[in-house]
């Protein structure tokens, strides 16, 4: 056990830049994004390891979006902080959080330049989101952020695509074309997925099939590989705690579709392990 961190700040509201850098990401997703990653078990499962590495304080999330984790999270944890580009997005966060009642301030900004004057024990990055960022600069920029943000013995959390296994799904190919079925009956994601040339950039067309209907959104990420997280955090300070292939603490391996990496910022008494 860990003494939890000190984050009694307050938060205050940063100057907001004129404008916001936006990639478009809610323009295109936001009016299906709870259908596409529903509030299910999967999500559950997340609020659930993301509650039991918290060691204590306010949370800090990049990349709110609907706040599909946020909302149920602060329901177990306490006030969050969730921070996003998109203001369409964000609209729907302030629904759910009307709804629910949630401790849950939402705040249009960027992850690459975040800053409150607030610490957090936990500031999580889920859902793919640091690989919206296409620069591996920006990248770097959103996890020294994080660090900034933790107070001593804080955990980060970084989970996105496993490069490695969205180069399998292509077997060597550029283009690639899948179904993923969903429980109700013809509902289901089209994914038509193209792998660019140099600098690690992916681009996916998503066909949302759904009573009948069509919907479509497109992105580009760049695949990201663990490594290169690794070294961003160690750059910025912080030392890895575990690395799973999942929420449910499965083991890491190559092919792993994705990974959720763990890290922590160090006490004086040097770093401390949340499980």
């Amino acid at each position: 056990m860990t003494t939890a961190p000190d984050v009694t700040e307050a938060p205050e509201a940063p100057e907001a830049p004129e404008t916001v850098q936006d990639s478009g990401y809610g323009r295109e997703f936001a009016d299906f994004y709870d259908r596409l990653f529903p509030r299910d078990t999967q999500a559950d499962l997340a609020v659930r390891r993301l509650a039991e590495w918290h060691p204590g304080g306010r949370a800090l999330e990049l990349g709110v979006g609907t706040g599909r984790i946020a909302v149920p999270l602060a329901e177990r944890t306490g006030d969050i902080v969730g921070v996003d580009s998109s203001p369409e997005m964000l609209d729907r966060l302030r629904a759910a959080i009307a709804t629910t009642a949630a401790p849950v301030t939402p705040m249009h900004g960027d992850i690459r330049a975040w800053a409150d004057g607030a610490t957090y024990g936990l500031v999580y990055c889920v859902c793919a989101t640091l690989s919206m960022l296409l620069d591996p600069a920006d990248q770097r920029a959103a996890i020294a952020v994080a660090a900034r943000q933790l107070a001593p013995g804080g955990t980060l959390v970084v989970e996105t695509h496993n490069p490695a296994f969205v180069h399998g799904l292509h077997e060597g190919r550029a283009r690639a074309t899948w179904f993923a079925p969903y429980p109700e009956p013809g509902t289901g994601l089209q994914t038509y997925s193209t792998l660019l040339p140099g600098g690690g950039l992916w681009h996916a067309s998503h066909l949302w099939h759904e009573a009948g209907t069509v919907r479509v959104g497109s992105e580009l990420s760049r695949l990201t590989t663990p490594g290169e997280v690794d070294a961003y955090a160690a750059a910025a300070g912080l030392v890895p705690v575990s690395r799973h292939a999942d929420w449910a603490g499965t083991a890491f391996a190559d092919d792993s579709p994705l990974y959720v990496s763990r890290y922590t910022r160090p006490t004086e008494d040097g770093p401390h392990d949340h499980r």
